[in-house]
């Protein structure tokens, strides 16, 4: 059965296969968060089971999933809530590092694309009231542990992995050690089931109907 065969049977929350779901690591109810994460997924992006992103909005109760790329449907306009500030996460030459940002007392909009690198790029020109949106990138950090996909660019981060280094910066590193603890449980369990990991070495262990 191939990957897309089997999307009917993977589980509706964390789209991982029943015998590897993560859900019981996400928080319940989400975590609450003062900072707010609008993702822009791309529609191709949205239906494949290795996408992490929506995971992240399942793990924040101040998220909102915004699905883009529709030919015959353009994105409606991004217009921020009165008395916040958006930031658009990409590194566009513009660009300031997310830790060098001035103190504010606004609540944030962190606004994180999802997709290819190429639909990425696109997602400021294509969404109406982006394009004057700051954007921001990453302090340096270690490399990705994401091992599901090849990464296309030098130093690129997986979706959920990106988003849990941004809101350990803007909300605590609690809150980024929570998506990062579901990370690795998405990306360990996986290769596990595929036989490149051992039992053992799948730091949040292999669900019961599993082992």
């Amino acid at each position: 059965m191939s990957r897309r065969d089997n999307a009917d049977v993977r589980c509706a929350r964390c789209r991982m296969l029943p015998w590897l779901c993560v859900c019981p690591l996400l928080p319940t109810p989400p975590r609450p968060t003062r900072t707010r994460l609008a993702l822009f997924i791309h529609k191709d992006e949205a239906r494949k089971p290795t996408n992490t992103g929506q995971l992240a909005a399942a793990c924040l109760a101040n998220s909102e999933v915004l699905v883009r790329g529709h030919a015959a449907q353009p994105s409606a306009p991004w217009v921020a809530p009165p008395g916040t500030r958006s930031l658009l996460l990409f590194p566009a030459d513009d660009a300031i590092a997310l830790d060098a940002l001035p103190p504010t007392a606004q609540p944030t909009t962190l606004i994180v694309p999802d997709g290819t690198w190429r639909q990425a790029q696109r997602v400021r020109s294509r969404v109406p009231g982006l394009s004057d949106v700051p954007c921001v990138v990453l302090p340096a950090g270690p490399p990705t542990r994401y091992r599901l996909r090849a990464e296309s660019r030098p130093g690129g981060l997986a979706t959920l992995e990106a988003i849990a280094r941004a809101f350990a910066i803007l909300e605590g590193p609690e809150v980024g050690a929570m998506l990062e603890r579901v990370f690795d449980a998405v990306v360990e369990r996986t290769l596990w089931s595929r036989g490149r990991l051992s039992a053992d070495q799948v730091a949040a262990g292999i669900p019961p109907a599993s082992a």
